[in-house]
């Protein structure tokens, strides 16, 4: 199976941050990962490989060699949420002729790619079993929902700059009846629980429309949560077939990048700084010989890029653009909202070199904010040199999003640097 159908295959199985965590947990456990739990002592051992979960929706794991041959960490981080559209506590609005649900945006989603397409519900569900709060993982992938749009004959705007409300225009439609217990009801039947039982619920729409390989030469790959799930997929890729021998390998995946990252599963949280000085101190070494190891160790902060639009050219810097399956891309920014600087820069062209892989430089119009990354935020807790870098894609924050299909092959590349 070739790289490109198991990124889609991922990609058609994390439907959910919550989801996509859950996947790369099973793939690490199938590598004879060990799981560590944040609550417990860790005892840990040379040569072996470690991973730890928190919130259901972040994960570190590393690979230990022989620890007094360790001279610095390298660390891939990427962030296992997308923008969507995300259903309220009490999410029931409902009258005589409709049931409906209502949602928040999380993150900076494009509302008008949610309208008019199948939609279902996925995420987790906490309940109250034999006394204790389990937690569940939920996939409504048998239940089609839907936003609709107002007809252009209603709404002769709709072409020239409608701005969607989330309050009113983002109400989802799920059955033609009054129906105000839709959403518990669907909860108890999979989970066969009293809704009484029911205690809380993360839940998130998806596209039902599967990600696929397509073009001319079966050159992109188009889906949901593709920003950035293509980054977890294809660090997680590369975590598993590495190892160094002088250095800790470690795949870092944070929750809440779309938001701010701040929350204690995100990055601009202690829980990779956490991680790192419990593992050193398994082995009795001091805070002082922590730092020093951070201060020869690099962060790969792996977040998808920009590919140019082919409609739209002007919109991107006449020197500085990315295009899909054209390799790498190294993201810059004076503003700091993407960390690389000529010396991280330098690095990651040296490490492309060597493993003989094409990249591409992106900055912002100079009259353009652009977007940033969580590394910017994660410095403060963790100071450690740091590049961005990602593979390009188009409509990021889309409800279906595309990228390339070669950017996410396991092949050596042949082109020349």
């Amino acid at each position: 199976m070739s790289n490109a159908q198991k990124f889609v295959d991922f990609l058609n199985g994390s439907h959910s941050q919550f989801h996509a965590i859950a996947n790369v947990e099973a793939a690490l456990q199938e590598a004879g990962f060990i799981r560590l739990k944040e609550n417990a002592l860790w005892n840990l051992e040379n040569n072996r490989f470690y991973y730890v979960v928190k919130n259901q929706s972040s994960l570190i794991a590393f690979k230990l060699p022989e620890m007094i041959n360790v001279r610095s960490i390298n660390i891939v981080a990427s962030h296992s949420d997308s923008p969507a559209l995300k259903l309220k506590p009490a999410a029931d609005k409902t009258d005589k002729h409709y049931g409906r649900l209502t949602v928040e945006v999380y993150g900076g989603a494009i509302l008008s790619t949610w309208l008019d397409r199948p939609l279902a519900i996925a995420g987790r569900v906490t309940v109250r079993e034999a006394g204790t709060i389990v937690s569940h993982l939920v996939d409504f992938d048998d239940q089609t929902v839907l936003i609709p749009n107002v007809a252009i004959h209603q709404n002769r705007q709709i072409n020239e700059g409608y701005s969607y409300s989330a309050v009113t225009d983002m109400n989802v439609l799920v059955s033609g009846r009054e129906d105000a217990g839709y959403l518990y009801e669907l909860i108890s039947e999979k989970l066969k629980v009293s809704r009484e039982d029911i205690l809380a619920a993360d839940l998130y729409l998806y596209d039902k429309v599967p990600a696929q390989i397509w073009g001319r030469d079966r050159e992109f790959v188009s889906g949901q949560r593709i920003d950035n799930l293509e980054s977890v997929f294809t660090s997680l890729e590369a975590f598993k077939n590495g190892y160094s021998p002088n250095a800790i390998d470690m795949l870092a995946i944070f929750d809440r990048e779309e938001v701010g990252s701040y929350a204690a599963e995100g990055m601009a949280s202690s829980f990779l700084g956490n991680v790192i000085n419990r593992i050193f101190g398994a082995f009795y070494y001091s805070a002082s010989d922590v730092q020093a190891v951070l201060a020869d160790s690099f962060l790969l902060s792996a977040d998808n890029g920009h590919a140019v639009h082919p409609n739209h050219p002007e919109l991107y810097d006449s020197e500085n653009q990315a295009y899909m399956n054209e390799g790498v891309v190294i993201k810059t920014a004076a503003s700091g909202s993407y960390v690389n600087d000529a010396v991280s820069i330098a690095i990651v062209r040296q490490l492309a070199y060597r493993a003989e892989v094409p990249v591409q430089t992106f900055a912002n119009r100079s009259d353009s904010r652009g977007g940033g990354t969580q590394t910017a935020h994660g410095a403060v807790n963790l100071a450690v040199r740091a590049a961005d870098i990602g593979c390009a894609q188009l409509a990021m924050h889309s409800c279906y999003e595309t990228t390339g299909s070669k950017d996410v092959r396991s092949e050596e590349h042949t082109s020349e640097l």
